[in-house]
This record gives C-alpha cells, structure tokens and sequence, in this order.
C-alpha cells in the first residue's frame, strides 16, 4: 500500500508589497510534497496506444498542419528548482490552467522535462475547456479531450528535452481558460517548473485527468512541466505571435492570482478588441527574478540559495528556446535590465556588478539574434524603482538605467521602442513609479500599472 504523501509549505512564499526580497521574488505559494514510500504499478508509458487515430494529421515538419499554420496562445519559461526544494509526485493528477490569447480549432501543448534528472513519464494527459460554474478546478465535460504523443495516450520524455503533442481537435476560443490535467502514475520530482503562476492550480490522487471535479489535495500557484499551448485556424498566414521577454514585471509579479492581470494578458486583451482579419497571440516569456546577462548565483550560505535557481537561466542562454523557437513568433518586446542593476550586493555576488554598456551589449546580442531569425524586435525601457523595498535603488544604478533607456530610445536599433518608463513613471519625480501604478515596493507595478503598460505598446508595430 502506498503511504498518502505529505505536504507541507516550503521557503520562499511570495510576499505583497513591503516585504523582503527573499519572499517576493520567489513568487506565489510554493508546497513541497514529501516522497511517497512505494511505487505505482502501471503500464509502460510509452506502451499505451490510443483508443482510436487521432483527429487530425501532426503537424508536418514546416509547422503546418492540414488546414493552416500553428500559433501560440499561451507560453511560460520553465526553470531549475534549487536543491531545498524537494517537491515529487506519484501517482497524482495535476491539473492547470492557463488563458488563451487567441483561438482556434484544433490545440496542441508542450511538455518539458528541461530540467529533469531522469525520464518524465506522462501516464495520460487531457485538454478542456474550464467551467463556467462551480470550482476553479471544474472542467466543461463536452470539450474534454485525449492528449496523444505519436498516437499513444502515455509518454515518457527523456531528461533536457521537451514534447510537442498531437493536434487535439477542439475549439478553443480567444480569451478563455484552458485546463490541462497530467497523470504522473511513477515517483517523479517536480525539477522543471515556472514557480511564479500567479495562477491556482490543483493537485489530486490517482488518475483523474478525465474527471470534471477533482478532489484537490493541494493548490499550488506554480506551472509544473507544462510550458506551452499553440492553435490553428485553417487560415494559413492569418496569425501571428508576439514574445514578451522579460523579468518578474512582464512574468506579472504583484498582479491579482487568477486574474489574468499581467501586462501581456492585457496586451492581449488589446489585440482581440482591435479591428482586422489578423490575430496574433502573446506569449508570456517573465521569469520573476530574471537577468539579461547572468545566470543565478546565490551567495554561498545565503537565503538566496532557497529560491535564486527559479530565477531562470540569463535571457542570452534561453532566447532561442523561449522566443526564436515559439510557434507563429514574428514579434518580441524586451523589458530586461533591472535584476542586472539590481541584484549584484543583493542576491548575487557583488562581483556580477554590471555596467549601462554591458546591459547595452547585451541587448545588441540579443537584437542581433532576432533579426538573424527575420523577427522584429522592440524594446521596452526600464521603469524607475527609486526607494524600492529590495535595494536596489543607488545613484550609480539611476544613472545606468538613464544611460540604457536613452540607448533603447535614440539608437534606432531596436525596430520599434516601448517606452514603459514613460508611460508608468511619477511626473513630480520621474525616478520613481506614480502612486497609482505602484503595487507598493516600488519596482513592480500592480494591476493597474500592468494595464498602463500595456496601453503603452503601439499596437501597429505588431501588425
């Protein structure tokens, strides 16, 4: 018999405004589950074929499928998970939402093992559309789909890869709350995830993927292997992506949970109001804690330890991963720069200190690299964090943040620019956030500074 794993809260929860820098940046409510002693019978997970051929042919290799182009709707990063955190699953479903920027008729998803130690077996796994009624956790029965890898209902993805699924045939419109319930039937660490969800999810025993009500045995606000959802319309040529390419700011840190209150949330809300036969999706690529030029690096014995590997590897190491090789990408906005000003002396080694032009050769790199891949690229400017609760406000770091946003504006290098620090700063004193748009640790805007920020992309650029 298998003893019911425990769970209990582990470090680095997720603080409101005027709390520590440990806390917040290491995001929402963070559970760790106890190992389970024994474990679950089951058959190979890459023996299991489905009941009967999918709908619909796989994509062919150039991305299409029979009837038009895929595009992303939904995306996040996955990241490491540092060595305090000893979360594992077995036999357990896990059951998570995610909002579509665009519809269509037919869905596929994306799992990762990236940062897995050994194989991932998916036992079984499941699409539908959320309820309208009833729990958060309640799914609409009549769109409740198999998931299937190659025509089988299980599979095992081998460690550092990810896994692409068949097309599903369902029709999934803009703006709505797609679940995707997995089966982890063996004894698996939860080692690629995006810690920072701002988003309920739910966790239940056994195989229940096909269940409408699930019995949850924890909630937990992360995104566990999960890391993309992309559709096609049968319209070839009539969609479009664009990435958003940042730090907790763009990941939607101090935003509402469940609200779907990130900037690019809005941004897409945007883009679906406004006339046109084109629709493009926004791909969510924040990673709460995230630098331009440094991988994390925690100071030995340091807090940080508990929390700084869900900081994502440096946007240089992950671009190809998280922008060039999105599905339908033709577009990315790029708001990095203040981990890089801010972290070194705080949660990384003073010795990472960087300077205005090394975060500007950072940003050519990366400017380079997308227009090697024919994508347009815009730049954000940096928001103003004077008397921030974290530290990371000094003369030296308002100088280098002044010396980058007058690059982004003036140098003609970025295809278009995004001027955030315009839109959201306080006019009586431009080094700080305005009051209403602070969430209250004057670095990250709430709700209402997301929605600014939003308003602030010239939606024409990405048309």
């Amino acid at each position: 018999m298998t003893a019911q794993p425990k769970w209990s809260p582990a470090r680095g929860r997720a603080r409101r405004a005027g709390r520590h820098l440990a806390g917040l940046l290491a995001g929402a409510l963070l559970l760790a589950m106890a190992p389970a002693t024994s474990a679950v019978a089951g058959a190979s997970a890459t023996s299991t074929p489905a009941p009967s051929a999918p709908a619909g042919a796989p994509a062919a290799p150039d991305g299409h499928a029979a009837g038009g182009a895929w595009t992303g709707t939904w995306s996040t990063t996955p990241t490491a998970v540092p060595a305090s955190d000893t979360t594992v699953f077995e036999d357990r479903t896990i059951r998570q939402t995610v909002r579509t920027s665009i519809g269509g008729d037919r869905v596929r998803i994306r799992l990762s093992n990236e940062f897995g130690d050994g194989p991932l077996v998916i036992g079984e796994a499941r699409v539908a559309l959320r309820a309208g009624d009833g729990p958060a956790s309640r799914i609409d029965p009549r769109t409740d789909r198999p998931v299937t890898f190659g025509g089988r209902t299980s599979v095992t993805i081998p460690a550092g890869a990810p896994a692409v699924s068949d097309p599903v045939p369902l029709r999934v419109p803009a703006g709505s709350d797609l679940v995707v319930s997995i089966h982890l039937p063996e004894r698996t660490p939860g080692s690629t995830v995006h810690a920072f969800a701002f988003q309920h999810n739910y966790v239940a025993s056994g195989n229940v993927t096909g269940r409408t009500d699930i019995d949850a045995t924890a909630t937990v606000d992360r995104w566990y292997f999960l890391t993309g959802a992309s559709v096609s319309s049968g319209r070839p040529g009539r969609s479009s992506a664009v990435v958003a390419f940042g730090d907790s700011i763009t990941d939607g840190s101090d935003t509402d949970v469940n609200a779907n209150h990130r900037w690019p949330d809005f941004l897409a809300r945007r883009l679906a109001a406004a006339p046109g036969p084109y629709t493009v999706g926004v791909l969510n690529q924040g990673i709460s804690g995230n630098r331009l030029l440094h991988d994390p690096n925690p100071p030995a014995g340091s807090d940080a330890e508990n929390f700084a590997a869900y900081f994502g590897q440096s946007a240089l190491r992950r671009f190809d991963r998280d922008v060039a090789a999105q599905p339908g990408a033709r577009h990315v906005i790029v708001l990095l720069g203040v981990n890089d000003l801010g972290h070194p002396g705080t949660v990384a080694p003073a010795s990472e200190k960087v300077s205005a032009a090394d975060i500007i050769d950072g940003h050519r790199q990366i400017i380079a690299r997308a227009h090697e891949r024919g994508l347009k690229i815009h730049g954000g400017t940096i928001l103003p964090f004077k008397n921030d609760t974290f530290g990371f406000y000094s003369p030296e770091n308002e100088a280098a943040r002044q010396a980058v946003n007058h690059w982004i504006r003036t140098s003609g290098e970025y295809d278009g620019v995004v001027d955030f620090d315009r839109a959201l700063r306080d006019p009586a004193d431009p080094q700080r956030l305005l009051p209403r748009y602070d969430s209250g640790d004057h670095l990250h805007p709430g709700d209402a500074g997301a929605e600014a920020m939003a308003a602030a992309v010239p939606l024409h650029f990405l048309r």
